[in-house]
């Protein structure tokens, strides 16, 4: 998520053009078979979260976003675990209207600018954060977020670096994600707790769709 970003990409699901306030929570979805794809983005976005981060974690992943793209245009899909500047032209080949990555090197923030879509690099450290900054990028990925220092690390982060937007991932759950929330520099959190792995193996949706719903609801 690149700032400033010079239009919005998502004109008919938010006046912000950052997918970060497109919702509370980020879904971070790991596929295995892209015939569920669809019908879990149906339930994510029926749930009240529009906005969708399919991980490159898997074989199906790539098909996922694609399915996701052509047949759910109330979803807002990305791919994450994005690490090389081929799986940047994979995904927003295959219809990602956003990219993350768990962390970042020069040549990968390169191919994500040159993509044309809003991406969201991850830090881990202050100086990262800077260097960023440095660079034009105001919206990253905090990650791994509890290991890495959790809600007192992006607390402290907030009087030096007012201007960094951060949305916060990785052992985050639905009893921390409103300390997270709180915070001013957090604008969303990322998470799969919405999507039990018995859950999504039963194609339980509907189960799906209720945990997406109070996921959406965190904020208020």
């Amino acid at each position: 998520m690149s700032s400033p970003l010079p239009s919005s990409p998502f004109p008919s699901r938010s006046s912000s053009s950052s997918v970060l306030d497109l919702a509370p929570v980020l879904p971070v979805v790991v596929i295995e078979d892209a015939a569920d794809a669809v019908p879990l983005a149906r339930a994510l976005v029926a749930g009240g979260l529009p906005a969708i981060e399919v991980t490159l974690r898997t074989p199906a992943a790539i098909d996922a976003i694609r399915a996701i793209a052509g047949a759910v245009p109330e979803a807002v899909v990305g791919a994450g675990t994005v690490i090389t500047p081929e799986q940047v032209g994979e995904a927003v080949a295959a219809g990602a209207r956003f990219l993350v990555s768990p962390g970042w090197t020069d040549v990968l923030l390169e191919a994500m600018r040159a993509s044309g879509v809003p991406y969201l690099p991850g830090v881990s450290t202050t100086s990262e954060v800077v260097a960023l900054l440095e660079r034009g990028v105001r919206e990253m990925k905090f990650f791994p977020a509890q290991a890495a220092g959790g809600t007192a690390y992006l607390r402290s982060l907030a009087g030096p670096l007012p201007q960094a937007r951060f949305c916060p991932t990785g052992g985050v759950g639905p009893d921390t994600a409103p300390d997270y929330l709180a915070l001013p520099n957090v604008s969303c959190v990322g998470g799969s707790w919405m999507l039990p792995a018995d859950a999504v193996a039963a194609r339980d949706w509907a189960r799906i769709e209720g945990l997406a719903r109070q996921a959406s609801e965190l904020r208020a």
